[in-house]
């Protein structure tokens, strides 16, 4: 049996750009860190922005930090569905010919002719731990979680390895619910 790792859900979230940070909350503004999150510099701001598509709006949004080079709406597609935004199954940053919405803030509006994405599910590791799991950057692996009546096989997991990175699986609302997924979920490779 391999080693475990654990499997955290990756609820609905907004990536911002600077400029696009105040144009939703005014002239200079900066992201306030409300709990630093499990990869290293990664955080949950106490911003919220309301994600707008053309069925509905998703109010309360929380805006990950720090700023990004481009913004980016990483919703499940159940919620991409709800309001009407049909988006790509993609990596974090692969944004090309992706879903478009409206963001609205307390100062402003940022209209996105694209940016918006279902995350593909993930595991980030550092160099050690992709070789310890004898695997890549870059390469696809299943992940089997066990949990009390759903247990299941996720395929399809992309294995992203960086220096920056702490060892953790990364899925959506969706596939957490399909897995009765909680805080204490551990995942291994199956081959």
């Amino acid at each position: 049996m391999s080693e475990k790792f654990i499997v955290e859900t990756s609820a609905r979230h907004v990536h911002v750009t600077q400029a696009d940070l105040e144009k939703l909350f005014g002239e200079g503004y900066e992201l306030h860190v409300k709990k630093m999150l499990s990869q290293p510099g990664q955080y949950a701001s106490e911003e919220r922005v309301d994600v707008v598509g053309p069925k509905r709006t998703l109010t309360g949004v929380s805006i990950l930090g720090p700023v990004r080079k481009e913004t980016q709406v990483e919703l499940s597609l159940t919620d991409a569905r709800s309001i009407g935004v049909a988006v790509p199954i993609r990596e974090s940053g692969d944004l090309e010919g992706s879903g478009a919405c409206k963001l609205v803030g307390p100062k402003g509006e940022v209209e996105l002719d694209h940016g918006v994405i279902a995350a593909k599910r993930h595991i980030h590791m550092t160099p050690a731990d992709a070789e310890k799991y004898d695997v890549q950057d870059k390469d696809v692996v299943s992940v089997k979680i066990d949990t009390d009546g759903r247990s299941l096989i996720f395929g399809d997991v992309v294995v992203r390895v960086s220096d920056s990175y702490a060892l953790a699986m990364h899925i959506d609302t969706d596939e957490s619910n399909a897995a009765s997924a909680g805080r204490d979920t551990v995942g291994e490779i199956v081959k």
